[in-house]
């Protein structure tokens, strides 16, 4: 394969501590290379280094003459005075952007729910960030380095990049490197994984999944001070193997040595404990809404149902991940259980023992606390806590959660977005409620803090409901999934898959009526002149086509690598594969002419 770029013997120092010393690294034709490591250990200085917006202190970087490199980082770089679609396409004329189909999947992928016309200023945060991602997906590049991605992405936003970012380039071209917590979303596209730490960085073959056994391996003839990390990545490996065995089907490992590391490590979670003493500390009774409906008042008049005729039983012990796009209805639901919100119609019976806490975005909890120090706010806690049947002190979880002793003299507001998230959630575990929800708890955590906090839930004895994008941590941490569809609650047996399956019917029957697609936002002037039923039509047949053009471009790539594989002295067949893939071309040219004529139906 290509070289495409890479760093040698990188060093670089910053005041107060070495972030690298002396680190070899490189990018070739095909790379798909997912980056890990705690927080603050040099991830994202890392790629700042390799599209040389940062200079390293010594070492070099060297690139691939003409290769284009794109880069997102987590800063917000929109310009305010432009439109989403300026933002995304320029002044490129909408009949030329059109008709490139992995522009229009990127925005339709990314941007459905956006006005093409709307100003950047008017936008959220999270819609910025999407901008910025459309943006740079709509542009040709031959590495593309992506620095939290899946940040304000959704369970579906999050499966389609993954299917954009593996069918972008053909499997032997381009370069892709991520920096993202998002486990299942590195398992999906990485060929490779790097682990930075310790000043180094480490390469495994595989996403997580081959990472996780590999680094048990590592840790299994490290020294003693590793011993509790090699535990919590053995049970991980555990739970990758018995609970999501499709994960680590891929991955160039053993199946064998994975099951022999394992062997005897019991299931993440007795279930059956677990239950008996959720109900020894919650009663029979958690809580029980039936046929309650909620609707908000609209600020031009009339109302908005968020909630139709929802019946859901809590029972004690439950651990339930609540699914739904931005704007379903999650929270309304959560406000049912928590007392926040009550319903217009049925009613919400709580039982008299509950205790309910909410681990919120907001870090509300920490307010208060923000000039004590770490240590002065755990004292005053209760001394022990009961996890997985033994007794631990505060400084002990503390430790569990990967805080310092120096850091427990640290004031609360010092410490960094990933630390303060691992305080709220011990000072809400020390309060001891008997009803737990998770309202994103993923945000500003790594891995390996990921992976600690899910080892302290499976010992945790209550109800727990998760709302979460992050859909490793979902699977891991609950053990069934709701969806809020259409002011419904509906049960998904099949998880997270089915959710998506359903989604996208959905998407379909709602594409066979009259849409403000931003495809079409900029709008033809003579739209309006086509009936109801032509544009429904106009609407379908795009659809059909944009399915057609997709496989005809798998097709297309497929013929292109049968010829790179042929043998290069036989002519005539050749020139066969040069005529097949000249006639798929041609249906796609002609496809295409086809989509921009119904694009100006459709509107």
């Amino acid at each position: 394969m290509a070289h495409l770029l890479g760093g040698e013997s990188l060093h670089i120092q910053f005041p107060t501590r070495t972030v690298f010393e002396g680190v070899t690294v490189g990018v070739d034709e095909g790379d798909r290379i997912g980056i890990v490591g705690r927080n603050g250990d040099g991830k994202s200085t890392l790629m700042a280094l390799l599209t040389q917006r940062l200079k390293p202190d010594s070492g070099r970087v060297t690139v691939r003459s003409g290769v284009r490199i794109g880069y997102l980082d987590q800063s917000d770089v929109l310009d305010e005075e432009l439109t989403v679609g300026e933002a995304v396409v320029g002044d490129i004329p909408e009949h030329e952007w059109a008709s490139e189909p992995k522009i229009r999947d990127v925005v339709s992928g990314l941007l459905g729910d956006l006005d093409w016309n709307a100003p950047v200023p008017s936008l959220s945060g999270g819609q910025r960030r999407r901008v910025a991602l459309a943006a740079l997906l709509a542009g040709d590049w031959d590495v593309l380095m992506l620095d939290e991605p899946t940040n304000h992405l959704d369970v579906e936003g999050i499966t389609w990049l993954a299917r954009h970012l593996n069918q972008r380039w053909p499997k032997s071209s381009g370069g892709l490197l991520t920096v993202t917590h998002d486990r299942w979303f590195l398992d999906e596209i990485c060929t490779d994984t790097w682990e930075v730490h310790d000043g180094v960085v480490d390469s495994f073959e595989g996403g997580y999944a081959a990472y996780v056994l590999q680094r048990v391996e590592r840790d299994r003839q490290a020294a003693a001070a590793e011993a509790k990390r090699q535990n919590l990545m053995r049970k991980e490996l555990a739970w990758l193997r018995r609970g999501a065995p499709a994960r680590t089907s891929k991955p160039k490992f053993r199946i064998d040595a994975a099951n022999e590391l394992i062997a005897d490590v019991p299931p993440v979670r007795d279930r059956v404990e677990l239950s008996q003493l959720a109900v020894s500390r919650l009663g029979k009774d958690v809580v029980d809404i039936e046929d309650a409906s909620v609707s908000y008042p609209l600020p031009g008049g009339g109302e908005r149902e968020v909630l139709r005729d929802v019946t859901w039983r809590i029972a004690p012990g439950e651990r339930t991940g609540i699914l739904g796009i931005n704007g379903a209805g999650k929270s309304t639901l959560l406000g049912l259980v928590t007392g926040a919100v009550e319903p217009d119609r049925g009613r919400v019976k709580r039982g008299k023992t509950i205790r309910v806490a909410t681990l919120t975005q907001q870090l509300d909890e920490l307010t208060e606390v923000r000039d004590e120090r770490v240590s002065d706010v755990i004292g005053r806690k209760r001394t022990t806590y009961v996890a997985g049947g033994k007794e631990m002190t505060p400084g002990q979880l503390l430790e569990r959660m990967g805080f310092t002793n120096a850091q427990l003299a640290t004031p609360v507001r010092d410490l960094s977005g990933g630390q303060k998230r691992r305080l709220q959630l011990l000072l809400i575990l020390l309060d001891e409620p008997n009803v737990l929800i998770l309202d994103e708890p993923s945000n500003d955590l790594d891995t390996d803090m990921l992976a600690a906090m899910e080892d302290l839930l499976d010992t945790w004895p209550g109800t727990l409901l998760v709302v979460t994008h992050d859909r490793y941590l979902m699977e891991r941490v609950t053990d069934q999934q709701y969806a809020v569809m259409d002011g419904g609650l509906r049960h998904m047996p099949g998880g997270i898959d089915e959710y998506l399956r359903r989604q996208e019917r959905a998407d379909a029957e709602r594409s066979s009526q009259p849409s403000s697609s931003p495809l079409g936002a900029s709008g033809s002037a003579d739209a309006s002149s086509h009936s109801g039923a032509e544009i429904r039509e106009a609407q379908k047949e795009i659809k059909a086509i944009d399915r057609k053009l997709a496989k005809l471009a798998s097709t297309k790539e497929e013929l292109h690598e049968q010829m790179a594989a042929h043998d290069q002295s036989d002519y005539s067949g050749l020139a066969e594969f040069g005529k097949k893939t000249q006639a798929v071309q041609d249906e796609i040219d002609e496809l295409e002419m086809r989509w921009l004529e119904l694009s100006e139906i459709a509107g």
